[in-house]
């Protein structure tokens, strides 16, 4: 019985592993916060507002999770962001 609990959890854990990535990105001195906001709109689908939002925590924290999921999902918008000229990374 403690054999298939351990199986279960495991497999639970290595789902939430999976799921628990997040898309970094990170504050410069080069790109303007409308760049930023349009880029974040067009990219990862954010509202305006969101985009706002997470582009001020950018700003005055360096750094800032804008969107959460698979490596597979993620992977796509890091590429956009990058290629917009802003720095981005999955952790």
């Amino acid at each position: 019985m403690s054999y298939q609990f351990e199986q279960e959890e495991s497999l639970l854990v290595g789902i939430k592993e999976e799921e628990g990535r997040g898309l970094i990105v990170f504050n410069d001195e080069v790109n303007s916060f409308d760049h930023v906001i349009d880029t974040l709109i067009k990219v990862c689908k954010h509202e305006r507002i969101q985009a706002e939002q997470c582009t001020y925590i950018i700003h005055f924290k360096g750094k800032c999770e804008v969107k959460k999921g698979t490596y597979d999902d993620l992977k796509p918008m890091k590429d956009g962001i990058i290629d917009a000229g802003i720095n981005a990374s999955i952790v």
